[in-house]
Order: C-alpha cells, then structure tokens, then sequence
C-alpha cells in the first residue's frame, strides 16, 4: 500500500489543510484505537466498514498506534485500507511492542479485549523507535509513514526530545516518515516540544475542547508562530460532549464528571439548541476554527460512528452561536483570540 497517489474521482470532496511539509490532512480523520478492542469487542467486518464509509464520506486521514490494541489496530486499519491510494496515516513511536509468551493466557491490562501475547515498553532510543516503525509499517502493510508521533512521552521528557526526535528527523530525511511530532493528554509539554525541537505537527487529546481550552494558553499560540500543525483529537472530552443532551453521568477527561464541569457542559448545550445546532456537532467543528489546527480526529468503532460523526463535521452552525458562547464566557472563539 502506498499513500501518495491522488484518491478516486468518485470520492466525496472533504477540505484539507496543510502541514509545513506539504502534506494534507482532510479536517475530519478517523481514529482507530476503537480498532483495537477499546474496552470492548470490534470485530474485523465493523473495521472494515468503518473505513470503507469513511472513504466514501471523503475522509482521507487515519491515526493509530501499536499501543491499541497490542498492534490490533493497525492491522485491522492496513487489512481495511489494502491498495486505497491518497490517504494519510499516522501511527505513534514509543511504546515498543514485545513478545509475551507467561501472559498470553490472559487479557491485556490496559483496556484493550485482547490477549496479552505482547507487553508494551517504553522505548524512546534510536533503536526502539527504529524497531517500533519497522513494525508498524509491516502490521499496516505499507512502506512509510506519514506521520510519525511520539506517544504520551510525558515521564520521558529528555530522552523523547533528544534521541526520540532526533531519530524520526533521521526517519523523515530518509523518506520512510512524512512528518514527525508527538501526541500527548497534556498541551504545556507539547508546547516544549513545538518551543525546543523540530517537529512538524502534535495531536492533543481533550485540551482543545468547548470544556477545556487551556491548549490556547500555551500550546496553540506558539504552534502558530512556528508553522507547527495541530491536530485535535478526544473533542468530545471522554464522552460529555458527545450526546445532544447531556447525561450527567457521562465521563469528562477519562473519569467521572464534576459537577461544575457537567453544569457548563449544559449551558453550552443550551445555546447550541437555541441556535438549533446539536452538541456534538459544536464539539467537532469547535477546535477547527483555530488557524494552527489542521484536523480533528474522532474515535470512530464502526459505519455508524463514521456517518453520524462526518453529519456532525458538515452541520451547519451559524456565526450567531460562536457569538453567543464568546460573549458569555462558555467558550472563547479562536478567530477572535488566535
């Protein structure tokens, strides 16, 4: 499989934005952690689907990881992708995949239904980010990269942005890796890798939201100067903002929401219905509007999370409801504070 061909004609136009490298990214991508049996069974057929609709939806971008799923992900992404041209996918560098023959008769302890025939270990050198691509590129049965990210490097600060950026450099200026970044929970240390290192784009999971912005404080502002693509991912914060209605029982930021978190979340949702556009809708098209972010990716498990996810992308939200949610306080527009 190769990701550098033009995609079929057939296929639904969805509107990209560029990386400093030159690659695009279409502003609605796919996450496959759901992929790796993510707290509960996927089968191969719902992967499958799921990326034939995302096709069909026009979204060209995927991002996985060999931590989900013990590698599961990406095999099921390469099976379902096969010889599909014109897409761009992203996989992650640092927690190094090993055989584990005296747990292979359990489960995997980290949330994913698959059996722990494999453990995870950190591995920031230039020789397991070396190993880790190389497997990468074979579960997913292509020949490079489009993105490589240093994943959750958060207790490896030093050896992630001395040995592990410099081998993904290394890996870009060889071709095998399109362009290179980390991806992280946290937005201030992603920042000290836009402010210290060569990176050409981060993800952030669940700081650059309607409920928490605080990816604007630090790390948008400098990605912006420096020409450092941002791709949003966890929009829906854990879950809270994913329903219409908000269930005040639902998750916030991987735990259970508090109670002043789960009261903004429905004053926001008030206005949005007041301008008769759904929550969900809001929380994905939300980070788009900042000029450093260059997609956002959504956890998407089969056909159905594509479809109602891509309705949410193309919602149309009127200027009057990012008016309102500024000028009360909800959620600072980034047109008018980038």
């Amino acid at each position: 499989m190769t990701n550098d061909r033009v995609p079929a004609a057939s296929t639904p136009p969805m509107p990209t934005r560029a990386l400093r490298t030159g690659h695009h990214l279409t502003e609605l991508g796919l996450g496959a952690a759901q992929f790796g049996n993510l707290f509960t069974e996927t089968t191969d057929e719902q992967a499958t689907n799921a990326v034939k609709a995302a096709l069909d939806e026009g979204i060209q971008y995927f991002d996985t990881a060999p931590h989900y799923g013990l590698g599961l992900s990406e095999h099921r992404l390469g099976q379902a992708l096969g010889d599909t041209t014109g897409v761009r996918i992203s996989s992650k560098v640092g927690r190094l995949l090993v055989d584990s023959p005296e747990t292979a008769d359990r489960l995997d302890d980290d949330g994913f239904v698959v059996p722990a025939a494999k453990r995870r270990v950190w591995d920031f050198s230039r020789d397991g980010i070396l190993r880790s691509v190389e497997q990468s590129l074979a579960r997913l049965g292509t020949d490079r990269l489009d993105i490589a990210y240093l994943h959750d490097p958060d207790d490896h600060w030093e050896e992630a942005s001395s040995s592990g950026i410099s081998t993904l450099v290394e890996l870009r200026d060889q071709g095998v890796v399109g362009a290179i970044g980390a991806g992280m929970n946290q937005s201030a240390m992603l920042a000290e890798f836009v402010r210290q290192t060569d990176v050409d784009v981060v993800m952030v999971a669940g700081r650059f939201t309607l409920l928490d912005r605080s990816a604007l404080d630090d790390l948008l502002p400098i990605a912006r100067e420096r020409g450092v693509g941002v791709v949003a991912a966890a929009v829906y914060n854990s879950g809270l903002l994913s329903t219409a209605t908000v269930d005040s029982s639902a998750h916030f930021d991987y735990g259970q929401a508090p109670k002043a978190v789960v009261e903004r979340a429905v004053r926001v949702a008030e206005v949005c219905e007041r301008h008769g556009v759904s929550l969900p809708a809001a929380a994905v098209q939300y980070p788009l509007r900042h000029p450093a972010v260059v997609s956002v990716v959504t956890g998407m498990r089969t056909e159905h999370h594509v479809r109602s996810t891509a309705n949410r992308y193309r919602e149309d939200i009127p200027e009057s409801l990012w008016e309102e949610l500024h000028s009360s306080g909800l959620a600072p527009d980034p047109t008018r504070t980038s």
